[in-house]
């Protein structure tokens, strides 16, 4: 049985088509927009493949950390973001800088995997 490419798959192979082959072969205007569009299908494929996992961690954490059962991801960032705004919850509220660090590590991770930042926090394992 053959299994068709997955869409990641797919998206890394227009990339690399286009970082590859069509960007060497062109100039000015057009090399930009490729290397934009051989960008913008990174991120896509990224998306694809690590936001489910980063979706699930955030939504258990903001449940485990406002003590909610129910809501949805969006209402529960909302309930949280309330909180910081009524002085309920800061930085020294336990579990609040750990879960902020780690959501934003979630979303390099997609958008910015080369940031220097990022990389140094992941050769740290830093989750704090």
């Amino acid at each position: 049985m053959v299994n068709p490419p997955s869409a990641g798959q797919l998206l890394e192979a227009v990339s690399a088509f286009l970082r590859d082959e069509a960007l060497p072969a062109l100039q000015g205007a057009a090399a930009y927009k490729a290397r934009v569009a051989a960008s913008m299908l990174d991120i896509v494929r990224r998306e694809l493949v690590l936001a489910p996992d980063a979706r699930v961690r955030e939504e258990q954490a903001l449940r485990e950390l406002l003590g909610e059962r129910s809501g949805t991801t969006d209402a529960l960032t909302r309930t949280l973001c309330e909180r910081i705004a009524n002085d309920a919850i800061d930085l020294d509220t336990p579990g609040v800088a750990t879960f902020l660090w780690q959501i934003t590590l979630d979303k390099l991770a997609v958008d910015q995997p080369g940031y220097d930042t990022y990389r140094a926090a992941l050769a740290r394992n830093d989750t704090e």
